[in-house]
């Protein structure tokens, strides 16, 4: 194991077994207690309530609040309860128990709670280690002004050829990019984004500076901008990429798409916000205004997962003279809120002909896009996204598309995700007339 904590593994390895094992102990410790009372009714009546609970936090998420489109899934709303039962058996015990064993009974409750945490982080394959989980407080950036320097000459790759057939790389070149938090304002949009993130490769430093292409990345739902490189480990990814073409690599914007952790835009301009035209309008005008990248007549990519997949198609269909190369992650099939009905009552007032206009999937079926390109990734074991993600790639390929589907080991989680950005991240490069794979 690595000497420092932070970099233990959550996900694999002997902490997540220790892990286990100490909240079986503490389970065992909690329903310790001989006394018949305890047995007869108290821990049935513990037992009992946390299942009730657990159910109707279940309706509650699923039914109710949505905030996300898919539901929980099964295995999460089991440790969800394991942690709940954890609780309910610790707050039964504490009005007979004194301080000293109150204060373990809680202990108790809190090692249960901290393992099922991080079972639900090891479906989902959230955060790696606990310096990613922690992520947003420790690593706060370098500053942009400082990341991006001044406006310099540009090395521009000949027609015909790719940058890295041009480009000599100075001596002094930084070994890793710059990672920086950064303001988009919706100007035109009125859309109410959060802070977005910017990757800024070796070769950025460079002075002339290779013309990089621009790869913009989006989370999913819930989500941040940050999640990229905290669960994605993006900064990694692209800096292994640089590290064997002389610091080249894209140029990586992480904007906001929702507004809010749990927000749902549909990633279209409607009363939940008009994300649509933050991201084709507001982005692009920061972007040339404050970033020496490829202009964007020359077409930008666009990825995400989940959400952030299913809003990436969105994009190059909607705006394929801007996005002209997308990567859909464990996209959906079309926009929803968690179910077609509730999508176009709740946004559209019931109008099925105003959702067929931002459908991409409808799009696909009535015209013809031969000059965008697209992946699609998804889980094999991914029962409910993989069988959606057929049909996104049959209607891509009828409109002309080049488009492949590939299936990665893992479900719906960032086990696909990192995975997949590392895979096709040369080809994304090579769209952008980066390198040739």
């Amino acid at each position: 194991m690595p000497p420092n904590p932070l970099d233990w593994s959550l996900l694999s390895g002997p902490l997540p077994v220790l892990l286990l094992l100490a909240a079986v102990a503490a389970f065992g410790l909690l329903l310790a207690e001989r006394t018949r009372s305890w047995w007869v009714w108290k821990a049935p009546v513990a037992l009992g309530a946390a299942l009730v609970l657990t159910a109707v936090l279940g309706v509650i998420v699923d039914r109710w609040w949505q905030p996300f489109p898919e539901g929980l899934p099964a295995e999460v709303l089991a440790w969800i309860g394991v942690a709940v039962t954890g609780g309910a058996v610790a707050a039964m015990r504490l009005p007979a128990l004194g301080w000293p064993r109150r204060a373990a009974a809680l202990a108790c409750a809190a090692i249960v709670g901290v393992t099922c945490l991080n079972q639900v982080n090891r479906y989902f394959q959230n955060y790696p280690t606990m310096r990613a989980a922690l992520g947003p407080w420790l690593d706060t950036g370098t500053t942009f002004s400082r990341a991006a320097g001044r406006v310099t000459a540009e090395v521009v790759a000949p027609p015909g050829e790719m940058l890295a057939d041009v480009w000599h790389p100075p001596p002094g070149l930084p070994t890793t990019g710059t990672l920086s938090r950064v303001s988009i304002p919706g100007t035109v949009s009125h859309f109410h984004a959060r802070d977005a993130w910017v990757y800024l490769p070796p070769a950025y430093q460079a002075v002339p500076r290779p013309r990089l292409p621009l790869l913009v990345l989006l989370p999913g739902q819930p989500g941040s901008p940050r999640d990229w490189i905290d669960a994605g480990g993006m900064q990694r990814i692209l800096d292994v990429y640089a590290a064997t073409h002389s610091g080249l690599a894209p140029v990586v914007l992480m904007p906001d798409a929702t507004g809010s952790t749990i927000g749902n835009t549909l990633c279209i301009d409607s009363k939940l916000g008009n994300s649509e035209t933050y991201l084709t309008v507001d982005v692009r005008n920061w972007v040339t205004g404050n970033l020496q990248v490829a202009p964007p007549e020359q077409g930008w990519s666009v990825g995400g997962f989940s959400f952030g997949g299913t809003c990436s198609l969105q994009l190059a269909v909607r705006a394929p003279g801007l996005y002209r190369t997308f990567l859909d992650l464990s996209g959906q099939r079309e926009p929803t809120l968690g179910s077609h009905t509730d999508t176009v009552r709740r946004t559209f007032d019931g109008d099925e002909a105003a959702f067929a206009r931002v459908d991409p999937v409808t799009i696909l079926r009535t015209r013809q896009f031969p000059t965008i390109a697209g992946r699609i990734i998804s889980g094999a074991s991914d029962r409910e996204f993989t069988p959606q993600l057929r049909t996104v790639f049959q209607a891509c390929r009828k409109a002309g598309m080049d488009v492949q589907m590939i299936e990665l080991p893992g479900s719906h989680s960032w086990q696909v995700w990192r995975a997949g950005l590392a895979q096709q991240l040369p080809w994304i490069a090579e769209r952008g007339g980066l390198a040739r794979r």
